[in-house]
């Protein structure tokens, strides 16, 4: 395994934020003559050039411009570990990373991190939609702060998790303003030979929606399958077929798809989980989103 200097690269991003050897030199306290020796190893081990020398300007390279954006997240997560570990206000923006698995509706997801983006310390959130099981090898190895779900995770034997229960809600039914005209029924007759698109029959959400209907004697007409909840909601918002959201969400989803609302439906609860690889929370934006979860955003469900 070819191993990075990390001095050789933290002269260089010095050198990149402040502009020049020069101006690095006076922040390092080194001799210019020092920095470029350093910063002549870090090419060589990388295999390519750094800089290219426009008179006495450095202008990046491609090479350099990929290693300075590497290097622009490791020092400061750097910082961050040192300064959780011994308890010290964290300097700069707080970076949060969140896995957000792909059947977790996005405007629920954005409800759940609004609290981190309201927080008093800036905070830089990165967010990664996927597979529970790709998202929970990325918890795993700390590449991820937390992973907001709809369900408890399927363990696997080598991925230890926590599992902080954020709150639970009902389910409402959604449909183009000309397809809600054409359901004359009542709810839920309605839904009855009507079109629906609906999640893929693996899915808790899927199965729970079967059950309910097989206890109404309701047939309605699945006129197409999804494993990713945007997509289902492109389709529906078409006007393809009959969809349905967390009651949590039903007005956002109603103003940003201008759909109306068939019906709501609170046998059904759709769970929303936010998966750690810590038992007791310590990430402050990590703790703002299940604390506002559970006394704001579920507590009158």
């Amino acid at each position: 395994m070819e191993w990075l200097n990390y001095h050789h690269l933290y002269y260089f991003w010095i050198v990149m934020r402040e502009g020049s050897i020069t101006a690095a030199s006076i922040r390092l306290r080194l001799a210019q003559s020092t920095i470029s020796a350093q910063l002549t190893k870090l090419e060589e081990s990388l295999g390519g050039k750094l800089f290219n020398r426009q008179g006495r300007k450095l202008e990046a390279t491609d090479l350099g411009q990929l290693v300075f954006q590497y290097a622009d997240k490791i020092f400061p997560l750097g910082r961050e570990l040192m300064d959780q570990i011994h308890n010290r206000p964290v300097v700069g923006p707080l970076s949060l990373n969140v896995g957000i698995v792909d059947v977790v509706p996005k405007l629920m997801a954005r409800k759940l991190i609004e609290p981190a983006l309201c927080m008093e310390k800036t905070v830089r959130l990165a967010c990664h939609e996927g597979k529970e099981k790709d998202l929970l090898a990325d918890l795993a190895l700390h590449n991820l702060d937390l992973v907001i779900s709809d369900g408890l995770p399927q363990r696997g034997p080598s991925v230890k998790t926590y599992n902080h229960f954020l709150g639970e809600c009902g389910v409402t039914f959604f449909a183009e303003k000309k397809l809600a005209q054409s359901l004359s029924e009542k709810f839920p007759n309605c839904l009855d030979n009507a079109p629906m698109v609906m999640p893929m029959t693996m899915s808790w959400l899927r199965g729970a929606l079967d059950q309910w209907f097989d206890a109404l004697s309701i047939r309605p007409v699945v006129v197409a399958e999804f494993e990713d909840n945007a997509l289902l909601t492109v389709f529906g918002q078409a006007g393809d077929g009959v969809f349905m959201g967390p009651t949590i969400i039903e007005s956002e989803v109603k103003a940003q798809c201008q759909v109306d609302i068939i019906g709501r439906c609170d046998n059904i609860k759709e769970r929303f989980y936010a998966i750690s690889v810590e038992r007791i929370l310590k990430h402050p934006a990590v703790v703002a989103i299940t604390d506002t979860a559970r006394h704001s955003v579920f507590s009158s469900e």
